[in-house]
Formats: structure tokens, sequence, C-alpha cells
């Protein structure tokens, strides 16, 4: 009988995990001219150092891991959450000025629930374009 790891997986077929939900934009989608490279949560985006801007005018925070989160009273009722932001700007800012700059984004929409929790949701694709572009 052979050691490790490879005996206990070696007879095991392949898995069909069906997932509850599905988000229109998946790996290998573009926008704004950059290439989505993982979906359904956070949405990862290749921008190779390029910067990331304000999508309104509205206001910045960062949490305890180092991510961005940027709220807007043009939309009230959520939070946008950037990871990997290199040089994060924080505080109030206009639309169009930049958050900072990052290799891969990691973007979440988050929706406030009636208990007050927030929840992630699938983002709005002109969102993220106002994001990825200067007006």
């Amino acid at each position: 009988m052979a050691g490790g790891c490879q005996s206990q997986f070696a007879t095991r077929s392949k898995a069909n995990v069906p997932l509850y939900q599905s988000w229109q934009l998946q790996p290998g989608d573009a926008i704004a001219g950059y290439k989505v490279a993982g979906g359904l949560g956070d949405i990862s985006i290749v921008l190779d150092g390029k910067p990331v801007f304000a999508p309104y005018d509205g206001d910045t925070f960062l949490d305890q891991r180092g991510c961005l989160y940027f709220s807007t009273p043009t939309i009230p009722a959520y939070l946008f959450r950037y990871c990997g932001l290199r040089s994060p700007t924080i505080g109030s800012l206009k639309q169009g000025q930049p958050l900072g700059t990052a290799t891969i984004l990691q973007f979440a929409a988050l929706l406030k629930q009636p208990d007050k929790t927030w929840a992630i949701v699938e983002p709005d694709r002109t969102l993220l374009q106002r994001t990825l572009q200067t007006p």
C-alpha cells in the first residue's frame, strides 16, 4: 500500500459541485479592458499596477487588513471594498480621484441588510467600469 496523500485520492473520481449562485462576471471576461481573474464573491481583476478611481463622490476608510472601503451618498445602502491597493487614499474624494493602484484588485460590493449586517452581492458592471476608468 502506498503512503502519504497520494493513495487517499488516487481512486477518487472528479466531482461535480453545483453552485447555488452564478454571476454574470466570470473569469476570463474583460471589464474596461482589464481581465477578470476570479469571481463569485470578491471579483479579482488584473490591473498590473494601474490606478483605481472613486466611482462617485464619497468617503473611504481602511479596515484592519488594509482593505479600503468606499461609501457614497449616491447609493447609501452599499459599501464597496477594495483589497490589494497600494498607497490607498483615505478620506473624502470626488468622483474620478484615484483610490490607489493594484496589481490584482479584489473588489466586493456589500449591500446593507435589514438586520444591519452586510452581504456580498454581484457588482454592477457599470460601477466597475467607473472604478477602472477616469470620467
